[in-house]
C-alpha cells in the first residue's frame, strides 16, 4: 500500500515559514522544523527534497499571503492614494498571533540573496511588484486627481519602496514609535 500523508501540507508551509520568519534560513534547523511543523523528519523529507526546497515553499506561500493577498485587500479597500499610507500603517503595526516582526523577504534579501541566485530572483520579483503596487496607486491617484499630475511615478515609486524596505527593517529591530511615525510621515510628503 503507498504510503499516504497525514498532515494538511498548508498547515505545515506556515509553521514552517513561521520557523524561518522567526530565526532565519541559517538559524533554523530541520530539528527546528519538526518541532515547528508537528511533522516528523521523514515526512517532512518525503514532502520536500531539503531544507531549501521546504525555505522556497514557505517563502512563496509568505510571499502570496503576506505581499500579493494583502496589497489586494488594501487596494480593494482604500482609494489610491489612502492605500500607499495604508501599506505603510499595515507594515508599522505591531504583529497579530505568532506572526513576527519585520518581513520575512526583506530578512530574506539580506540573509540569503547575495548567495542564492534562485532566492535572490524571486526576492527581486517580489519586491518588484510592490514597487508596482505604489506606481499603479499613483497613476490611479493621478487620474482621480487626488495627486498632482506632475509627480514622477516612477521615482516616486521606487523612493517609496526604499522607504518601505526601510521600514520593515526597522521594524524587525522594534524601534521607537517616533521614528516608525516620522517614515510614514515622509511617505505622505512624498505624495503631496
Amino acid at each position: 500500500m503507498p504510503w499516504q500523508k497525514n498532515y494538511d501540507q498548508i498547515k505545515v508551509l506556515e509553521k514552517a515559514m513561521q520557523a524561518f520568519w522567526a530565526h532565519g534560513y541559517e538559524a533554523t534547523s530541520i530539528n527546528d522544523l519538526v518541532k515547528a511543523t508537528g511533522i516528523n523528519r521523514g515526512s517532512i523529507y518525503a514532502a520536500f527534497p531539503n531544507k531549501h526546497e521546504l525555505f522556497m515553499r514557505a517563502l512563496e506561500y509568505y510571499d502570496q499571503v503576506y505581499r500579493r493577498d494583502h496589497l489586494q485587500q488594501i487596494a480593494d479597500q482604500y482609494a489610491p492614494l489612502d492605500a500607499i499610507i495604508a501599506v505603510f500603517e499595515s507594515a508599522a503595526s505591531k504583529p497579530d498571533g505568532n506572526r513576527p516582526w519585520g518581513c520575512l523577504l526583506v530578512n530574506t534579501a539580506l540573509e540569503l540573496s547575495p548567495h542564492d541566485p534562485e532566492i535572490g530572483e524571486f526576492v527581486s520579483r517580489s519586491l518588484q511588484a510592490v514597487e508596482e503596487f505604489f506606481f499603479y496607486r499613483i497613476e490611479a491617484a493621478k487620474q482621480q486627481q487626488s495627486i498632482a499630475s506632475n509627480l514622477d511615478s516612477d521615482v516616486t515609486a521606487k523612493a517609496l519602496l526604499g522607504l518601505f524596505l526601510g521600514l520593515r527593517v526597522l521594524t524587525r529591530a522594534k524601534p521607537r514609535k517616533a521614528t516608525i511615525d516620522a517614515v510614514i510621515s515622509q511617505a505622505r510628503m512624498m505624495l503631496e
